[in-house]
């Protein structure tokens, strides 16, 4: 469930650039000066909604089928498409302290290997989590 895509409508701001509105999220909207500032917003706008949800434990939305979604006159229909763990990755990297207990022998065979705890458990719990986001 890493990657989500959402279609979103662009439409023409009266003052230049774009605003974005997303009809599966109606509280995500945004707007960019220019058609790559306007994706790049867009993006993130969905990465706060849906972060924002998943945080308050409110399911995700389905997305709507592109094919069923009709623009109006100013505006048109793009798929954006989200990474819910490079977004994480991207705004939320603070470190917190975990307390852990390993096996005496496997503490020992590590740390004769100069290993680095934080790192190798960082690595395994990405690996773990991945499929899930």
């Amino acid at each position: 469930m890493s990657k989500l895509f959402y279609p979103a409508l662009f439409h023409k701001a009266e003052e230049g650039g774009f605003w974005i509105s997303f009809p599966d999220i109606p509280e995500c909207l945004t707007q960019g000066e220019d058609m790559a500032q306007a994706y790049e917003m867009a993006v993130d706008a969905l990465g706060l909604a849906l972060t924002c949800r998943e945080k308050e434990q409110q399911p995700l939305p389905s997305a709507s089928d592109p094919t069923t979604i009709t623009p109006e006159s100013d505006s048109f229909l793009a798929v954006i498409e989200f990474d819910m763990l490079a977004y994480k990755k991207r705004t939320n990297s603070r470190s917190v302290k975990k307390t852990l207990s390993i096996p005496e022998w496997l503490n020992e065979a590590a740390m004769a290997m100069g290993l680095n705890f934080s790192q190798v458990l960082q690595e395994a719990l990405l690996l773990k989590v991945a499929d899930k986001f």
